[in-house]
């Protein structure tokens, strides 16, 4: 996967979308000089409620305080359905001035609000009433499958975490390193794939413990029967495929937090990061065996900055709850105005590549090499 490992790749849609909202200079990166089309929000889809019936405004007022106590974040769509409701059945159709382009929290809201025409009030306010009532039964039932699973994790080796506007995807095998075994592979795509479809901002990976990930786990190999090695590097070529793909068309601004070492695939895959953030105790192997520096990855434009071990997690941290903050829509279509230019290639070189693997693979000096990290496991 070393074709993958060039600086000239992009990264930066979260300074995008910082540069758009508050004409700020932009994180380092390739961004910098780059314009971007003004970005709109899509009009609301909202129904007209059917029927005689209206909600009272006792209804309305219960909904209200309803709203004030749900448990769950609904998302930025459905809390500007709500915002756009309640104007319109307290106030009637939006005649107030237009917020300037850059003002998207406000234009947003406006957006919202201003979709809705001449929508009667009363039809307003049952709206309301009727989406806070979906709400608040969606959320108690979720409660309820939660309370009746223990809330067990679907994933063996992934912790995935939500706090804010940022999904969090954690390496969670500390005692091996975080190296990716093949169901480590598959959870982590289905982590991405959820982490893509969810109201987040962003999505975060970092490793638990003192690696980042030590790159593939070869002790899968041990198992593996002479007659069923071609199968197996077959296997491992399509999923490493697919695996990569992932990377290349997840939607969102995706960082990386390298919180110790990173070795093989953990290191090539991080061209496909928007920001890559490193602990200076942190160093990839790379090629001929040679160690890379946090600070050397980063003048090589691998890393997007590197911060003391000693206050890495609260730096980093910080920094990502506000890039959260941000428009989610406007960090996204950033994103693809940038991935958009250079995808088809990326995904052409990455069957490329594999294609190559699966035959370096079956080769003497990588079975040899293999044979003997085996060995050196089997002294331990």
């Amino acid at each position: 996967m070393a074709a993958l490992v060039s600086s000239t790749l992009p990264r930066g849609a979260i300074a995008a979308a910082s540069l758009l909202a508050c004409r700020r200079p932009p994180l380092p990166g390739s961004l910098w000089g780059r314009r971007f089309p003004a970005v709109s929000f899509p009009a609301l889809q909202l129904h007209t409620a059917s029927g005689a019936m209206r909600a009272s405004q006792e209804d309305f007022e219960r909904a209200k305080v309803q709203v004030k106590h749900l448990k769950e974040d609904p998302g930025n769509e459905v809390k500007l359905k709500l915002y756009a409701l309640f104007k319109q059945a307290t106030e009637g159709q939006c005649t107030s001035p237009k917020p300037g382009m850059l003002d998207f929290v406000n234009k947003a809201k406006w957006d919202a609000w201003n979709a809705l025409g001449s929508l009667p009030k009363d039809t307003a306010r049952q709206n309301y009433v009727d989406l806070v009532a979906s709400l608040v039964s969606s959320q108690s039932l979720n409660q309820e499958k939660t309370s009746a699973s223990d809330k067990k994790s679907e994933y063996e080796n992934l912790v995935v975490t939500r706090e804010g506007n940022i999904t969090q995807i954690l390496l969670n095998r500390p005692t091996k390193k975080n190296a990716i075994n093949v169901k480590m592979y598959n959870e982590i795509m289905l982590a991405l794939e959820a982490a893509g479809k969810d109201d987040s901002s962003l999505t975060v990976i970092t490793g638990n413990g003192d690696y980042y990930s030590s790159g593939n786990d070869l002790t899968e190999f041990m198992s593996v029967q002479p007659n069923e090695i071609e199968k197996k590097i077959q296997d491992a070529s399509v999923l490493l495929r697919k695996f990569v793909d992932h990377f290349i068309d997840f939607p969102k601004p995706l960082v990386a937090v390298v919180n110790g070492s990173a070795v093989g695939i953990s290191v090539t895959l991080l061209a496909l990061f928007d920001l890559v953030y490193a602990t200076d105790k942190a160093a990839e192997m790379l090629i001929f065996g040679r160690k890379l520096t946090a600070q050397e990855a980063c003048a090589r434009g691998l890393v997007t900055e590197v911060f003391p071990d000693s206050t890495f997690q609260k730096e980093v941290w910080t920094r990502l709850k506000a890039y959260s903050q941000l428009p989610p829509k406007t960090m996204m279509v950033s994103k693809q105005l940038i991935r958009s230019f250079e995808k088809e290639t990326l995904h052409r070189i990455n069957v490329e590549e594999c294609a190559v693997l699966r035959e370096r693979w079956v080769s003497e000096d990588c079975l040899n090499a293999l044979v003997n990290f085996m060995n050196r496991k089997s002294k331990l």
